[in-house]
């Protein structure tokens, strides 16, 4: 199979499992803030927050496990793969371990002794703490799992998978209107029971197809080492990347009501169901660049990367553009009445620090697939680490909670356009002509399409759904015809065609 049908093929499972899981999701979440409340729903995202940031241990390992996994299947050495992946599935238990032993002390005195939490709630919310430890416990075993079936490029499994789960979640809001039960025990103990039925299709599908996934116990250090390495470095750099994300839901939850906190996870879930798109191109993309790499078609991998690069760009963009001059509309049409304060202006600012983290995570995968972490460890790190400081002090002496938002919109520009740049033409032999050839027609397609995307908020007034949908359908459609006819060169736009016409060819 080609690279194109592949990445064609792969995409279109992705883009199947987005559009459905995203429409699920977005349904679930409204009708979850309407049973759980504003207050609860915020301390559920709060305590989650703690284990969450725990877990970033797991994120570090996870990320090790996909680059070995899908660089040993580039080499095809078998007899290493079953080593490697019996040494991470290993490791990950050993993790898992320290997690619970973590959370069950540190994290409760923290829960108990920091939190804002009403005293009438915080023994439910020591409940539904104790009953997330236990789903991360599982998800952390599953992590070697999930990236087998990504390294063998099996979306459509992945896929599958995805959207059970969010079907299982729409059961869930179906059940919280029953039974004596506290509803935020019940929600936590149900989402526990999706995870676990998840980690046990994972583990069946991945023994009966591949001879690699049948696990003892191993402790190869010559395998480990380098994983370790690799991996300690994103460690390092996954902590504060967990201080950004499930950090700050503390943090607020330190200084402000659940409400805010509710806000604040609001914005995040919409940005990530925008950011679907995007992740799922990179997906299904980024284990050709690995694998060209691996066979040492450096050039391929490098125009792989830039090309997949724009388009990320451009897909984010489509997204951005309507979320950002349309976010209170839609906000209120998709959650009505029960939209917290601050939930509209920190959608707002993350939708556009969205669009330069597009250029981090895509800039990341050269340095991933070459091993050189180190650097980037410690240089994204300070920049991911320094605005949880600076907004402790904000909020200390006063400021809003939207000075959060500010904070890690400028920690992403710095990253997005400078560190990372100067990180793979440093370490991983880029050129600044190469990088400048992703950030030019990058910002001549922003410029071009918020001209009329700003005439058509002006102009045309949000009075009822249809028109919603219609001026979010045109800014995209806008959007997507700039970046083809002013964002691509020609070399790229018949790279298009020939990823269309894949895509054409597998759904016949």
């Amino acid at each position: 199979m080609s690279d194109n049908k592949r990445i064609a093929k792969n995409t279109i499972y992705l883009y199947f499992r987005m559009i459905l899981t995203m429409l699920i999701a977005l349904y679930t979440s409204r009708v979850i803030l309407e049973k759980l409340g504003v207050d609860d729903y915020g301390i559920y995202n709060a305590v989650g927050g703690i284990v969450g940031f725990l877990s970033f241990l797991n994120s570090a390992l996870a990320t090790g496990s996909s680059r070995f996994l899908t660089f040993e299947l580039g080499v095809g050495d078998e007899e290493k793969l079953k080593r490697i992946f019996s040494s991470l599935l290993t490791v990950h238990i050993i993790l898992a371990g320290i997690v619970a032993l973590i959370a069950e002390t540190v994290g409760l005195w923290f829960l108990y002794h920091k939190m804002v939490i009403p005293p009438d709630r915080m023994q439910v919310a020591v409940y539904a703490f104790h009953i997330s430890i236990l789903t991360s416990v599982l998800t952390i075993t599953q992590v070697p799992y999930g990236a087998t079936i990504i390294s063998h490029e099996r979306m459509n499994v992945y896929a599958y998978a995805s959207i059970f789960e969010v079907s299982a979640k729409l059961g869930i809001c179906y059940l919280l209107g029953y039974g004596n039960v506290d509803r935020l025990i019940l929600y936590a103990f149900l989402i526990f029971i999706v995870q676990a039925i998840l980690i046990v299709f994972y583990r069946f599908y991945c023994r009966y197809h591949f001879s690699e996934t049948k696990f003892s116990f191993i402790w190869d250090k010559s395998i480990l080492k380098p994983v370790l390495s690799f991996s300690g470095w994103s460690l390092f750099a996954d902590g504060t990347t967990a201080l950004s994300k499930q950090g700050v839901l503390i943090l607020l939850n330190m200084f402000f009501a659940p409400a805010v906190v509710s806000a604040r996870a609001i914005s995040l879930q919409v940005n990530s169901a925008a950011n679907q798109l995007v992740n799922n191109f990179r997906t299904a993309v980024n284990p050709q660049i690995v694998k060209l790499y691996a066979v040492k078609d450096l050039e391929g991998s490098k125009k792989l990367l830039l090309f997949s690069t724009n388009v990320s760009y451009y897909l984010m963009l489509m997204i951005s553009l309507p979320l950002f001059f349309l976010a209170d509309p839609i906000l209120h049409f998709w959650l009505g009445d029960n939209v917290p304060e601050y939930t509209t202006i920190f959608l707002q600012i993350v939708v556009v620090q969205s669009l330069f983290q597009v250029f981090d995570r895509s800039f990341y995968v050269p340095l991933y697939v070459k091993g050189q972490l180190k650097e980037n460890a410690i240089l994204t790190s300070l920049f991911d680490f320094l605005p949880f400081p600076a907004v402790f002090v904000l909020f200390k002496i006063g400021y809003s909670p939207v000075a959060l938002s500010w904070a890690y919109l400028i920690s992403s520009v710095i990253i997005g356009l400078i560190v990372k740049p100067i990180l793979i033409i440093k370490l991983v032999d880029y050129t600044w002509r190469e990088v400048f050839s992703v950030f030019v027609p990058c910002l001549r397609v922003t410029l071009i399409a918020v001209i009329p995307s700003t005439i058509f908020f002006v102009t045309i007034p949000q009075t009822s759904a249809w028109i919603l949908i219609s001026e979010a359908l045109i800014m995209m459609a806008f959007s997507l015809v700039v970046s083809y006819f002013w964002g691509l060169d020609k070399s790229m736009r018949e790279r298009i065609r020939g990823f269309i016409v894949e895509q054409l060819h597998i759904e016949k």
